[in-house]
């Protein structure tokens, strides 16, 4: 192990990086109780998606360790799976097994990509206060889902509103939906005082947590399952069992499909997405742990993208959607983790939890909710990192930030964001800021918008 991930020249040891293998499955084990919920919204085998998530996981962080040797984990990302399931299939009313041939397509099409250095040049192009926008942008996106999928966030006359307790009292729902939503709070103060309080693996035990009041409001009738509503019990049917079986999304995509003009129109929606949403989290998982050169430039990013793009179309093979880069690696960086040796633990750490699938499935969405909200707050913290004292950077920064939530996309937060900036620094006479690269992206963007 030394000889491969060269230890002793990154100045770590076995023990430390497998520690903070460890801390990163702790932080991010949340995926696998989070994308089942998400994905199984499109009418996927949650099931057979939790095995995928697992599987894709592990194959995605042997590849970072193999090809980049770099303490970064990989998963299904948080805003890919919900454009997956809310935009694409329920949204704009195609078939899972449609996406995630799309999903397959435009992982070979990143392979080749990664392989041309054109992702890598488009990371290394986007300049710095456009990096730090993307990644607290991707948290306040993150936070708003989560939000949501704790009912706290509904919708109103004015588009969003907050959850009424006294109407949930009025229409007999607060025993299913209403007591969820005050769980899901109180499990926002819990896990930002575990936070507070520097407590490793925070974000998993405030799932535990949360999950384990919910059980105890079921156990004393405070708490009664609507499966009709879409309210189901909290207590697992057991504890350990035999992995779900793949067969209900392995391999189930429809080509049939490629070669018509809807099929070009989502795969090239997803590639659009996808690229920008993959260098998007990489770039926020980088900046959270200070991995970038003095010129925003991450070494190593050209094996970091191939194990990326063959974990996304492996991903797409078993049944979930786009495996990327998750910034919860941060807190493995935090420990110690320095190498690939990192990855490689998290990944075997997924493989186990194969044989756990009952506890993961019965986890509600209001007790991962206030995991998703404090990512959001963690990655919000690099905003302070924008000179706020020069417009000129800091607002097409803030149009990236705003965009995305907003908007409830990542791509249209980085479009936005690269147009605002060339024009900006167009009329403003500061080209030398401009890369020819950038000037490609923003025309391609406005194209975007006039063609689609």
């Amino acid at each position: 192990m030394e000889k491969f991930f060269k230890l002793k020249e990154h100045g770590t040891d076995v023990r430390t990086e497998v520690m903070a293998g460890l801390t990163i499955f702790m932080t991010m084990a949340y995926i696998l109780a989070v994308n089942p919920n998400i994905l199984g919204a499109s009418g996927m085998d949650t099931g057979a998606v939790f095995t995928a998530t697992a599987l894709a996981s592990a194959i995605g962080c042997v590849c970072m360790a193999l090809f980049a040797n770099l303490p970064f984990a990989l998963s299904a990302g948080m805003g890919l799976n919900a454009y997956f399931a809310y935009t694409v299939v329920l949204g704009m009313g195609y078939t899972w097994e449609v996406a995630l041939t799309a999903v397959f397509v435009e992982g070979i099409i990143f392979i080749i990509l990664s392989v041309t250095n054109i992702r890598e040049a488009i990371f290394n192009a986007i300049p710095s206060p456009l990096k730090i926008g993307v990644s607290v942008g991707i948290g306040l996106f993150i936070c708003f889902i989560g939000l949501q999928n704790a009912h706290i966030a509904v919708d109103s006359a004015t588009l969003v509103g907050m959850f009424s307790f006294s109407n949930a009292i009025k229409s007999n729902t607060f025993n299913s939906e209403g007591i969820t939503v005050l769980l899901a709070l109180v499990g926002i103060l819990i896990t930002a005082f575990l936070v507070v309080r520097r407590v490793k693996g925070n974000l998993l035990i405030g799932i535990i947590v949360t999950w384990l009041l919910g059980i105890i409001c079921q156990l004393t009738h405070l708490y009664v399952p609507n499966p009709e509503a879409g309210f189901y019990s909290l207590i697992p049917t057991g504890f350990i069992a035999a992995p779900a079986s793949l067969a209900p999304t392995f391999l189930k995509m429809d080509f049939s499909v490629i070669g018509t003009v809807n099929f070009f129109v989502i795969m090239f929606a997803f590639l659009f997405v996808d690229i920008f949403d993959t260098l998007g989290t990489l770039i926020g998982c980088a900046s959270k742990a200070n991995l970038l050169d003095e010129e925003g430039r991450l070494p190593g990013i050209k094996g970091a993208l191939m194990a990326d793009a063959l974990a996304t179309t492996c991903g797409a093979c078993l049944g979930t959607s786009t495996v990327t880069t998750f910034v919860e690696s941060a807190s493995g960086i935090a420990e110690g983790g320095r190498t690939g040796l990192t990855a490689i633990t998290t990944g075997a750490l997924f493989v186990l939890s194969l044989f756990f699938s009952p506890i993961f499935l019965a986890i509600p969405s209001f007790a991962t909710a206030p995991a998703l909200i404090v990512v959001g707050f963690l990655m919000m913290q690099q905003v302070t990192k924008l000179d706020w004292e020069n417009p000129l950077d800091a607002i097409p920064a803030f149009i990236s930030i705003a965009a995305m939530p907003f908007l409830y996309s990542i791509s249209e937060g980085i479009a936005l964001g690269i147009i605002s900036y060339v024009v900006l620094h167009l009329f403003a006479g500061d080209r030398k800021k401009i890369s020819p690269l950038m000037y490609v992206l923003a025309v391609v963007f406005v194209l975007k918008y006039i063609v689609l």
